[in-house]
């Protein structure tokens, strides 16, 4: 049943290997289960629906791109949406968590009606490559301020906006041993580098009585309080309009690097350099959005970790519905997410940031039309506290700057019209 549905054979690989990438997907990215909740929790999100939310959200929309578009790429709550929805949106913008989700919800709608549309490919072209990169890089950026802040590393000054923590703060130096850890764990290719490092300073931290071990197994938590409870209708006021987009360029360029990332590995380009089944993996992504925002979890989209379970062997769907499984499991798990203190999850953030920013590394920095619009859409997203700004901003200024300089057949008329709109949005709002 497995080779006829899946079509092992013909992607040249098995059921054994294809159980053991999805085990090793799941190794990479379970770290989400733990830092999710944490994240949402500062947008006054029950913790304990936030990790039900975070579980099922990353299983159904595993689960979906495994079985309906059969490609081994798993989803979870993205890292870096999570944080503008939670510091963002509802704390640096003054929104409700409901609304925050009722505008992932909309984001998601939208994203699947241009799945199912012919201009997918159009808008996703039509943003410049190196504003593509830029965003990711500004999104690791802002997700890197947050964990450095939450660790203790940096703390607000009157004078300079920022300073240096208390380096001596035994937190603070356990989640300098927690970066250190990952990074060379890491560097030694172990799967599942940055959960071990999450859950080695949580049980040194428990140990040295910097923290409290609420235990490791119990039922899952009640999905009540976050249940249905986005809010669509204050999501569609002229304010939230700009966000909703933020949600869905961020998810939609997400999903098509994480994609094209993975694609030549796992075999799914067809002669003529073209994704196999794009529709349908853009469908399952959108669809995992849409499902999370009503569980209670911020954007859910296709991870790039992916990548570590196509490296040992993953080609087909199976290893997706693996790690659905494997996430369906977790849910057992929420008292050991609970003991999980923010020094341990704060490493986590900024390791995850340094791998966005590499990003910047392939912007063409000897054309100034290119990499100084670039640095303006990374720059201002951690300095604004906003992904919206940091990509109205950039995409203004390379339209100004191109067509200043005479390239004017640089400019693709979507992005024309996007700059178009954020001009307006900083204007009247």
């Amino acid at each position: 049943m497995l080779e006829r549905y899946f079509k092992l054979a013909e992607h040249g690989t098995t059921v054994k290997t294809e159980v053991l990438a999805g085990f090793t997907t799941f190794l990479t990215m379970a770290y989400i289960v733990f830092v999710n909740p944490a994240i949402l929790s500062k947008a006054g999100i029950d913790p304990g629906a936030a990790f039900v939310a975070t579980c099922l959200a990353a299983a159904i929309g595993t689960a979906i791109m495994g079985l309906y578009a059969n490609y081994p790429v798993a989803l979870a709550p993205g890292m870096g949406l999570n944080a503008y929805f939670a510091f963002g949106v509802v704390l640096g913008m003054g929104h409700t968590w409901q609304v925050a989700l009722g505008a992932v919800f909309l984001s998601g709608v939208i994203f699947l009606i241009i799945s199912v549309l012919p201009i997918r490919e159009a808008i996703i072209n039509s943003i410049p490559h190196s504003q593509k990169l830029a965003i990711g890089a500004g999104i690791g950026l802002f997700l890197g301020l947050i964990g450095l802040k939450e660790a203790g590393l940096v703390v607000d000054h009157p004078a300079t906006l920022v300073a240096l923590g208390k380096v001596a703060a035994p937190t603070v130096l356990m989640a300098i041993l927690g970066f250190l850890l990952i990074a060379i764990l890491d560097f030694r290719k172990l799967p599942g580098a940055i959960m071990i490092g999450i859950l080695v300073v949580t049980v040194l931290g428990i140990a040295l009585g910097l923290s409290k071990f609420g235990g490791i197994v119990s039922t899952p938590p009640s999905l009540a309080p976050t249940f249905m409870q986005m809010d669509v209708k204050g999501a569609l006021s002229l304010g939230l309009l700009a966000i909703v987009f933020a949600f869905l360029m961020v998810d939609l360029f997400d999903t098509a690097g994480t994609l094209v990332a993975v694609a030549p590995r796992a075999g799914l380009m067809d002669a003529d350099g073209k994704l196999k089944r794009l529709g349908k993996a853009l469908v399952a992504d959108s669809t995992a959005t849409i499902a999370g925002a009503a569980l209670g979890t911020s954007t859910t989209t296709s991870y790039i970790e992916s990548a570590a379970g196509i490296r040992v062997g993953g080609r087909t769907g199976l290893t997706a519905v693996v790690v659905a499984l494997l996430f369906l499991l977790a849910l057992f798990f929420s008292p050991l997410a609970g003991s999980i203190p923010p020094f341990a999850t704060a490493p986590a953030l900024v390791f995850v940031a340094c791998v966005m920013a590499s990003g910047l590394a392939k912007i063409d920095w000897e054309d100034v039309t290119e990499f100084a619009p670039a640095m303006i859409t990374a720059v201002m997203m951690p300095f604004t506290f906003s992904i919206t700004n940091g990509i109205g901003l950039g995409l203004i200024s390379y339209v100004i700057i191109k067509a200043g300089t005479g390239r004017v057949k640089d400019i693709h008329p979507i992005t024309a019209a996007i700059a178009l709109a954020f001009v307006l949005k900083f204007a009247f709002t």
